[in-house]
This record gives C-alpha cells, sequence and structure tokens, in this order.
C-alpha cells in the first residue's frame, strides 16, 4: 500500500475561486520512500473547501525542475502586465 505525505506546499490563487498548488510530496511504500513535486489545480466550494480537479507529479530531479523552470519562463504568453494576477499563498 502506498501512503502519500505532504511535505511542503504553495498555493497561487486566481479567478474568482480557483488554485494551483505546488507540493512537494513523498510517497511511502515497504520498499521504502519517492519524493516528487505535485502540481495540482482546483477550485474552492461556496463554503470554502478545498476540490481538486486536475494533478500532475514531476520528478523531484534538480536538472529536471531546471528544464521547465527555465521554459516556463521563455514562453511568450503575449501579456503585457508585469504584475502576476493570483494570490501566492505558503503552507507549511
Amino acid at each position: 500500500m502506498v501512503e502519500f505525505e505532504t511535505i511542503e506546499s504553495t498555493e497561487v490563487k486566481f479567478g474568482n475561486n480557483n488554485f494551483i498548488e505546488i507540493g512537494l510530496k513523498k510517497a511511502v511504500t515497504e520498499e521504502g520512500e519517492n519524493r516528487f513535486i505535485s502540481l495540482s489545480r482546483g477550485f474552492f466550494t461556496q463554503d470554502g473547501q478545498k476540490r481538486y480537479k486536475k494533478n500532475f507529479a514531476i520528478p523531484n530531479d534538480s536538472e529536471v525542475l531546471s528544464k521547465i523552470i527555465e521554459a516556463l519562463q521563455n514562453l511568450n504568453t503575449g501579456e503585457t502586465s508585469a504584475e502576476p494576477e493570483g494570490e501566492i499563498v505558503k503552507e507549511e
């Protein structure tokens, strides 16, 4: 059986009630553990509860993460505003 633990997470809120959660997580089995980065998209219900819609895992490898960060920074989104929309909330 696999158990998942969240080590650290940060939440980026956007739109009326949407968020993206970036988390460092680990999967623990009898054979050992594996750390990974989790990107989850979701929304808040009317009573403030989180509901997750989609999830994507990235290996916790510095070379892979560096390439992903570089690719994201090089994207031309067509945005003219220097200020990002949304609120970033650090969770521990």
